[in-house]
């Protein structure tokens, strides 16, 4: 009896090829399919968030021509004639000589401002530039001099 028992215990033990590559291979295959299921999510996502981006890229672009436009809108009711036109519609008109008042203040120098101004303001005159007769031989062979008495006072 623990003879049959051995052979069968034996038996049953016995590795069966065919079961176990089938289950490694549906094992692989799950695997498998688990990473491409991650795969495929996170590049989904990748997609998602890229065309977020250009949506908004496209925006400011479109905000930047709406501003574009703007200034020159702006710019051109700045101009000149435009400004005229406008002053004319609102009633103003050019000043003519007969609307002009003029107001006489008693003590008030209209010129005092420049008269103190040519006072405080003095020019200095240009000292004439110096006149070197020195050559540069003279100048080398002074620099030298000075090199050496340097030299000279290092050992003191």
């Amino acid at each position: 009896m623990s003879q049959t028992w051995f052979q069968h215990t034996f038996n049953r033990k016995r590795f069966r090829t065919r079961n176990q590559a089938t289950a490694m291979a549906i094992l692989g295959v799950a695997v498998l399919l688990l990473l491409g299921g991650l795969y495929l999510s996170q590049v989904a996502s990748f997609a998602i968030t890229n065309r977020g981006i250009e949506d908004l890229i496209s925006r400011r672009d479109q905000l930047k021509r709406q501003n574009e436009q703007l200034v020159g809108e702006i710019a051109s009711f700045r101009t000149v004639p435009r400004l005229y036109a406008r002053a004319v519609e609102i009633g103003f008109r050019p000043a003519a000589n007969s609307d002009i008042d003029y107001l006489l203040i008693e003590g008030y120098n209209p010129q005092r401002g420049y008269a103190q101004l040519e006072r405080s303001v003095s020019i200095p005159l240009e000292e004439a530039a110096p006149v070197y007769a020195q050559t540069f031989s003279a100048w080398l062979e002074q620099q030298f001099t000075l090199l050496r008495d340097q030299f000279d006072s290092f050992g003191e």
